[in-house]
């Protein structure tokens, strides 16, 4: 063995032992104990060492080649990738995505919604990303549509991962799907036009279009999301999540979605979509878009948020090319502007692949995550557990108070329904996210209380 480390795998706990592996492996290189460039033993000698089957250690080493840690070199062997100890120019932190709160202490577990798991994003090819992108020379004046590189990157990222042909020209790089909202609330609405939004719904969109004079109309959604039937005809606009409605998860079916489309014809509105975790569906394929069915009437809004980091604030913005120029010289007007070196980094990521292997990572790595919770809330009414990183569990508003207030009390920070509310309240019940837990382990203890809470009457 050409390396001499504590490496042990144990059948006693619940991590399959390939995981155990390759979580201490990466932090063997990631604390340097393993360096750039060295030799690691054969799949057959380190299984015989660690007395586990050939394909334990394959399946380890396959998941560090695809996330950038090893390499292999022709005839030669396995090794760890150069470069892998360079130094970081950005450690993502957990960052607030979707709603304002404080930051968990390290002996709490968060369970609130919106926070993807950010530790998967140390890797090699994370870093060289930023490397090469902060060696930018810096611009005297910005494109406001954004860096026209990572513009056709992102066009043929959105074309590939979510169905939707997207002409470079109506492609907009903004700071994020909310950046995005403003932006197009900036130059389309007047003082007092009455745009429709989802009720429960996102609260940062609602405020973000109160604050450009919009007259706010709650819109109903049921368990399949927005209620199309009963639209006002009035509406100059209308911001809906179709993907997986923010935050009850339902997925607005095909016929529905039909029916949004031909009131907006009807009616001359625009239809807001954020698509702010389309990537991550765990029944089917992720579904197309709804800006595909009518790029005329639909304004598409996507975000790296939830598949990279709030850190990294960049979003796009998808539109019909007349449009999307009419925003671009409002933001001109608003000074408003997305980072060049955010913008190049995740240009590069997209360019080399990394950004497509790193989504693919992350869905199997959260359907086992919405796996542990499902399983472990067994017994409780669900809703929205087929996409995203955050379910419902439908209890009455009261008891959704306590559990709150007690789980606190007991490390867990989880949320209700209530917030997600403008008017008279439609839903009751608890908020589960699960993307920004350390792992399996400590998802289930923290859901093994909240269940036992729910059950006791939040006591």
């Amino acid at each position: 063995m050409s390396i001499d480390l504590p490496i042990a795998v144990d059948r006693g706990k619940s991590e399959p032992l390939s995981a155990q592996l390759v979580g201490q492996l990466r932090a063997a290189m990631g604390e340097g104990r393993l360096a750039a460039g060295e030799r690691l033993p054969a799949s057959r000698a380190l299984a015989g060492l660690l007395g586990v089957s050939r394909t334990v250690v394959t399946e380890a080493y396959e998941q560090l080649y695809a996330e950038g840690w090893l390499e292999g070199r022709h005839g030669s062997g396995t090794y760890v990738t150069d470069g892998v100890a360079a130094p970081r120019p950005l450690r993502p932190q957990p960052a607030t995505a979707r709603t304002v709160r404080t930051t968990a202490s390290p002996h709490e577990i968060d369970l609130r919604p919106g926070l993807p798991w950010v530790g998967a994003l140390d890797t090699p090819a994370w870093r060289r990303a930023w490397r090469l992108a902060s060696g930018m020379p810096p611009q005297q004046r910005q494109d406001p549509h954004g860096l026209p590189g990572l513009r056709v990157a992102l066009a043929d990222y959105i074309r590939r991962s979510r169905g939707v042909a997207c002409p470079v020209d109506g492609l907009l790089v903004t700071r994020g799907a909310t950046n995005g909202l403003d932006l197009l609330a900036a130059t389309v609405l007047r003082p007092g036009d009455r745009v429709g939004v989802e009720e429960p719904g996102y609260q940062r969109a609602r405020a973000v279009l109160a604050g450009r004079g919009a007259e706010l109309v709650p819109c109903p959604v049921d368990e399949h999301g927005l209620v199309v039937d009963g639209l006002p005809g009035d509406l100059r606009l209308v911001y809906t999540t179709p993907s997986h409605q923010y935050p009850m998860g339902g997925v607005l079916p095909v016929p529905r979605r039909q029916a949004l489309l031909a009131w907006a014809r009807r009616t001359g509105a625009l239809v807001a979509e954020d698509d702010y975790d389309g990537e991550f569906r765990y029944d089917v394929a992720p579904l197309p878009a709804l800006y595909g069915l009518d790029p005329d009437r639909v304004v598409y809004l996507g975000t790296t948020t939830k598949i990279l980091t709030a850190d990294m604030g960049v979003g796009w913005l998808v539109g019909r090319s007349g449009l999307v120029g009419e925003i671009a010289r409002r933001r001109e007007e608003l000074n408003d502007r997305t980072a060049v070196v955010p913008q190049d980094a995740l240009r590069l990521l997209l360019e080399r692949g990394d950004l497509d292997r790193h989504v693919r990572r992350m869905r199997g790595e959260y359907a086992r995550r919405r796996d542990v919770v499902v399983r472990t809330l067994d017994g409780l009414p669900l809703r929205g557990d087929t996409a995203g990183l955050h379910l419902v569990v439908d209890v009455p508003a009261p008891l959704a108070r306590r559990v709150v207030r007690e789980a606190a009390g007991r490390g867990v920070l989880v949320e209700t329904l209530e917030r997600y509310h403008t008017g008279s309240r439609r839903a009751s019940g608890l908020v589960i996210g699960y993307g920004s837990a350390a792992g399996a382990a400590e998802l289930r203890k923290a859901c093994e209380i909240v269940r036992e809470l729910v059950q006791g009457g939040g006591k």
